[in-house]
């Protein structure tokens, strides 16, 4: 049988712009305990914009935590006051340039919910009208589109890295094979 459990403390670590750390204990009513450190994220939205001749827009940016640049489907926080499809929309903008008028949502997933609370939201973009990239100040993105088969072969070849991208592909690939059933 299972058992609730119950955050019986919490202690914050660290907070910054982007997330807070917090020192966590929860525990059930066998006396079960875990004990941890998160990492709280209010959440990400991830746009995986597709033209009419399925290419996909991916962005490429240097990431410090990977050391390297990724090409990966464009993401970013949700801010206070947003809800993830509000923020898939600024983001994209901003990222990209690109405006949507269609939006499906494909798939909400946690992360790495081992030590980060980061619900991830991913939204299928289509109907697309380019404009101007507005990237915050610390980010250099690069844009390019992708054809659906040469992304397949990236993916393949281990040269996409991004667990979101590798996520969103695979569900838009899904979604197209349960619309053609």
């Amino acid at each position: 049988m299972k058992m609730a459990m119950k955050i019986i403390s919490s202690t914050e670590l660290l907070k910054n712009k982007l997330f807070t750390v917090v020192d966590e204990v929860a525990t059930d009513s066998s006396g079960f305990e875990i004990h941890r450190s998160i990492i709280k994220h209010p959440g990400s939205a991830v746009m995986m914009a597709v033209d009419d001749t399925d290419q996909i827009l991916l962005v490429k940016q240097f990431r410090l935590p990977a050391e390297q640049d990724l090409w990966e489907l464009p993401a970013g926080r949700i801010d206070p006051g947003e809800n993830a499809l509000e923020a898939a929309r600024r983001e994209l903008r901003e990222e990209t340039g690109y405006h949507a008028e269609q939006w499906t949502e494909l798939v909400s997933y946690w992360a790495s919910p081992g030590y980060v609370a980061e619900k991830m939201t991913i939204y299928l973009a289509q109907k697309l009208t380019a404009g101007t990239q507005q990237p915050m100040e610390d980010e250099r993105i690069e844009i390019r589109w992708f054809p659906k088969d040469e992304l397949a072969n990236w993916i393949r070849t281990g040269k996409i890295l991004d667990g979101k991208t590798l996520v969103g592909y695979f569900m838009w690939l899904d979604k197209k094979t349960q619309l053609t059933r």
